[in-house]
């Protein structure tokens, strides 16, 4: 297995339309790295330009230290699960895990062991006779990634691979990719998806893409409750985090913010004598929420609009105070509470603060 390297990575379309910018990226021997983002961020695009597809316009790619921009995919030590599954129809299971290794000229022997062993890592065995007509959505998709796993390549890149499964499948199937990934603890692994619970379940560490560059890369965690910037902070986490303005009235190991609503929020972030009154967003989660006691409140605002889920219930909140609009998420059901106006806080080490859209955490 190996790490990949990209350095001062750009993506250019004739000349003119730039994709991607300045990429400098650095992933380990054993990382599952995922890269998300909105649509048309790029994310396809590089791994495409990581597994050959697409020529790299400038900077350069290393795989296991050698670069490889001008060097076919076919010689690159990668191997690809697409979103269609691209099974051949009339071949069964072990006839299409083995045509790579039987294009290669591998012994029959060689094959049969290792079509056999990642038949056993997928839960393959039984099914390995069968026409890919006779298979489920997610047993497909398993064979499309035992093709890939019988190659032993240095480096698997995954391509939305479980967006044509229903929602199911999807869970399921993504387990058995994590599970997969246990197995292979030393396998370097690059995944796109626009599946933000994907994304937090899988990854070692996220890569998340947005205006053609990299806006932030980390660990799952890091990325939920340290967002650099506002669009990470958004980005990351459903329902998305709420956007409160604000101005700075106390400074210090602890910052004081009187909201433009009403309210104040203090928060854990640091800041500087020089911050006290600079305009800033107060960043909170919809589930940090909580319902607040007497006149200390962070948000007060009428309820439009209520979901009952079960084992939470969602407030939506008029706009006001300059806000967007404003989501709780509150454990428990609720009813009887549309129209009526309520009041919320929060904990303080639950609130970010953003300055010109950066977080003041990181400065």
């Amino acid at each position: 297995m190996a790490n990949v390297k990209l350095t001062h990575v750009d993506k250019v379309y004739g000349g003119t339309v730039e994709v991607l910018k300045d990429i400098n990226l650095d992933i380990k021997k054993g990382e599952l790295v995922v890269f998300v983002g909105p649509s048309g961020c790029g994310k396809s695009t590089l791994l495409r330009m990581i597994a050959g597809l697409e020529k790299i316009t400038g900077g350069t790619l290393e795989i296991d230290g050698v670069v490889v921009n001008d060097i076919p995919p076919s010689q690159r030590g990668i191997a690809m699960v697409f979103q269609s599954y691209a099974l051949y129809p009339h071949m069964t299971v072990r006839d299409n895990m083995s045509f790579a290794l039987k294009l290669a000229k591998k012994s029959p022997q060689e094959i049969e062991d290792a079509v056999n062993r990642a038949a056993e890592k997928l839960q393959l065995t039984q099914y390995l006779d069968r026409l890919p007509k006779a298979l489920s959505g997610g047993q497909r998709q398993r064979v499309a990634i035992g093709r890939s796993i019988v190659r032993d390549p240095k480096v698997y890149l995954f391509d939305e691979p479980l967006s044509n499964l229903d929602a199911a499948l999807r869970a399921a199937t993504r387990i058995e990719i994590a599970q997969l990934k246990e197995q292979m603890p030393d396998s370097t692994m690059i995944y796109v998806t626009h599946d933000q619970v994907e994304a937090m379940t899988l990854a070692s560490r996220i890569v998340v893409l947005a205006n053609k560059g990299i806006a932030q890369v980390g660990t799952p965690l890091d990325l939920y409750e340290r967002p650099e910037n506002e669009f990470v902070a958004q980005f990351i986490g459903s329902p998305a985090m709420n956007l409160l303005p604000g101005e700075i009235i106390e400074t210090g190991e602890k910052t004081k913010v009187r909201l433009s609503g009403g309210g104040v929020a203090i928060s854990d972030v640091k800041s500087k004598a020089s911050d006290k009154g600079k305009e800033v967003n107060i960043g909170i989660r919809p589930e940090d929420f909580v319902l607040a006691e007497g006149d200390d409140y962070t948000f007060e605002g009428k309820v439009n609009h209520r979901e009952a889920l079960g084992e939470v219930t969602l407030f939506y909140f008029a706009k006001q105070g300059g806000a967007d609009v404003v989501i709780s998420k509150l454990p428990g059901i609720h009813t009887g509470v549309r129209g009526k106006t309520v009041r919320l806080s929060a904990p303080s080490s639950k609130v970010q603060v953003f300055h010109n859209g950066k977080s003041l955490y990181y400065r």
